[in-house]
């Protein structure tokens, strides 16, 4: 069973403040002592936190509510209560915070070690010492904590990743992302082999990384909510550049590539306006009139043949990765 969770709802509530002391000095030689209750503790805070090896949500669906400590009673002697822990929740980057009810975006949280502080703890009430005056020397009362904040959040996770790599199901999509990369996904010859998005990082000329990302097969109608694709478009959002792979042995060329771009630009007509790649894939079963067929398509897209199996081509597609990658740099600066 897959653990790979990219949504859940949870329910954060923060600490209660701890109430102040009512309580005067009472010492040897001072009988009538004045008032000396302290201050409660604070609450816990409600803190979400990138943590950059973690890939999925899952742990948080077994939870599913978090709550800070609540702040402790105020003592004798102006002693405060200890304020009560943070409850920091870790997401992996990439993690967007939605209020449950209104969807607004409360946070968007990419980078290592990113945090926010969603539901601050309610502040500790004040002791009776510090309610002394001159008319009232001795006040017999302090404050009440403040009371505990909850709210109903919705975490959703964007895979983040510099390349995106799309197509229709069983193109070859997992086996590219493990040539080229250090993922291990699972691979076979049949649909839907990929149920989650996976993750592999690109060496080139061990000098450059880039982070790959291979998404589930998209199949028309996947921007409506049919089959897998659906589930996984958020996870190309964020990439900067996509792969759009076909496959040459199916020979449909045109029909696979506006399958691709109709299905996004259903989804996220953004999605079109990224850099990107047509690759051509399974170049080891075909002829060279079906790979010459597929190099004159009429696109301003920049094409390339390769085959993951036999390596042919992969070089030549790591260049271009990193031409479009490196013009994105450069425009960047501008």
């Amino acid at each position: 069973m897959s653990r790979f969770l990219d949504e859940v709802d949870i329910i954060i509530q923060s600490g209660r403040g701890g109430p102040g002391a009512v309580s005067f000095r009472r010492e040897k030689y001072v009988p009538k002592g004045g008032p000396d209750g302290g201050d409660g503790g604070d609450g816990g805070d409600i803190i979400i936190k990138v943590k950059k090896e973690l890939r999925s949500l899952y742990n948080k669906k077994l939870k599913r509510i978090f709550k800070g400590q609540n702040g402790q009673p105020g003592k004798g002697k102006k002693r405060k209560g200890a304020n009560g822990e943070d409850c920091v929740i870790d997401v992996p980057p990439g993690t967007v915070i939605l209020d449950r009810e209104s969807k607004i975006v409360l946070a968007d949280l990419t980078l290592d070690n990113e945090k926010i502080v969603l539901l601050k703890g309610g502040k500790g009430g004040y002791g009776n010492a510090r309610f002394a005056t001159s008319i009232n020397r001795a006040p017999r009362y302090a404050q009440k904590g403040q009371p505990a904040s909850e709210s109903a959040v919705t975490l959703r996770l964007k895979t983040i990743a510099d390349v995106g790599i799309v197509g229709l199901p069983n193109v070859g999509k997992s086996t590219l992302l493990s040539v080229l990369t250090d993922a291990r996904p699972k691979i076979g010859a049949y649909p839907f082999t990929t149920l989650t998005p996976n993750l592999g990082v690109m060496l080139y000329k061990n000098e450059q990384q880039f982070i790959l990302a291979d998404v589930p097969g998209l199949i028309e109608g996947a921007s409506k909510g049919y089959g897998l694709g659906i589930r996984f478009l958020k996870h190309i959002e964020r990439t900067k550049v996509l792969l759009f792979m076909l496959d040459l042995y199916i020979k449909d060329f045109n029909g696979q590539y506006m399958a691709i771009s109709n299905e996004m630009k259903n989804y996220s007509k953004e999605l079109l306006e990224k850099p990107r790649l047509v690759v051509g894939n399974k170049r080891d079963i075909v002829t060279d009139r079906e790979e010459n067929n597929f190099l004159n398509m009429d696109l301003q897209d920049k094409k390339i043949c390769i085959s993951s199996v036999s390596g042919t081509g992969l070089d030549e597609l790591k260049d271009e990765i990193v031409v479009l990658m490196e013009k994105l740099d450069e425009n960047s600066l501008y």
